[in-house]
């Protein structure tokens, strides 16, 4: 927790993180053999009775402390990775409606997902367009006073299990990225089904949705048509950030058990902990934990400062989740054949780590936006 003291926070960010820390001990205990869809619904409602995803939501003249998210999101990651699921995608998922919604938007929705009573998703990528957004083929066509929505979305997180959905569309106002537009569509629509559940290694609600001729209200729209573009690059670069910090919570809890493992193996007559091989494997993790979290920290500083962060944001996330992937192996490594079986922390670490280098833009995407705005400057 040494990283608090940095002058990145205010107090009352230091409080939330100790306060959160000390939550999570007492309450957090999730049985990772249950249903996962019932594992999330009951750690979202936990967490909203608890207070804490009131920090995923802004309501009317409140802006989003990003530094805050990223705190509880390393925190969480720290104790559990599927609670820091829970918590991101409540944050993501209602982040447009935060940053864009009408006021009678943020009053239908926000409350809710604070409480923990909705489940929220945010629908961006498609079977043909995941790191290309301007790619998307699902449209939405004006039909009165609705839209009509065709189409599929993919790889969506809390897919089968969201009462309402962040939709982004084609609706044609200019070629590419600029004729796309944001809804929020509620999850019991006509037309409007789940057509396939995705297993991927690190179990999560995941979906693959379909929309038939889809009838959403006009007054669903998220801010003006043909926006829906500059809206998910703005909502991405918050939760980006904190998708980084994720990264960071798994990084520090591999580096924990590393250490702890180092000291208490016998090796070769002493201790794992005693031979310098092992003692340059902990500095390098050490030195990618922190330097990642100095990265994590100037983006969601300068976000709360009021500062645009695309190339903060992206180089955060490139150097967490690939350091967090290189921290998490050299932990499994140290543990030996027990790095891998599972039940072993380190090993949930291994396959909690892998879909955050690719979900909210891959790393080479990121490397594309970091080169981009290098150049622009």
């Amino acid at each position: 927790m040494e990283h608090l003291a940095w002058p990145f926070f205010d107090a009352k960010h230091r409080e939330l993180a100790a306060a959160l820390d000390a939550w999570c001990g007492e309450h957090l205990h999730v049985d990772h053999e249950a249903d996962v869809d019932a594992q999330c619904r009951a750690l979202v409602a936990q967490l909203g009775e608890a207070g804490w995803l009131h920090h995923a939501v802004a309501g009317a003249g409140q802006a989003i402390d990003t530094r805050a998210i990223c705190l509880i999101r390393e925190t969480l990651a720290r104790h559990d990775g599927l609670a820091d699921f829970a918590f991101a995608m409540q944050g993501l998922g209602s982040g447009a409606i935060s940053l864009q919604g009408t006021p009678d938007q943020r009053e239908r929705y926000l409350p809710r997902v604070a409480r923990g009573e909705a489940l929220a998703a945010f629908a961006l990528s498609e079977p043909e367009a995941g790191s290309d957004v301007a790619a998307m083929q699902c449209s939405a066509t004006e039909d009165g006073d609705s839209y009509l929505l065709n189409g599929e979305k993919t790889w969506i997180s809390n897919g089968g299990i969201a009462d309402f959905y962040v939709l982004f569309a084609r609706t044609g106002e200019a070629p590419g990225s600029r004729g796309l537009s944001a809804f929020i569509v509620d999850a019991d629509l006509p037309g409007f089904d789940i057509a396939e559940r995705i297993d991927v290694i690190a179990p999560h609600p995941l979906a693959r949705l379909r929309f038939t001729d889809c009838r959403v209200p006009r007054s669903q729209m998220l801010g003006a048509p043909g926006e829906g573009f500059k809206l998910a690059m703005r909502t991405l670069d918050v939760f980006r950030t904190s998708v980084a910090a994720a990264a960071l919570g798994f990084a520090r809890r591999a580096l924990q058990e590393g250490l702890r493992q180092a000291r208490a193996r016998p090796m070769f007559g002493a201790r794992l902990a005693d031979l310098p091989l092992t003692q340059a494997k902990l500095a390098d993790m050490a030195c990618t934990v922190d330097s990642s979290a100095l990265m994590v920290y100037r983006a969601a500083w300068l976000r709360d400062q009021g500062k645009t962060i695309t190339r903060e944001a992206a180089m955060a996330k490139l150097m967490a989740t690939e350091g967090a992937q290189q921290v998490i192996d050299a932990a499994v490594q140290l543990f030996g054949g027990r790095g891998v079986r599972r039940g072993e922390i380190v090993e949930s670490l291994y396959r909690e780590i892998r879909a955050l280098r690719i979900y909210e833009g891959a790393s080479e995407v990121q490397q594309l936006i970091i080169g981009r705005e290098l150049l622009k400057g």
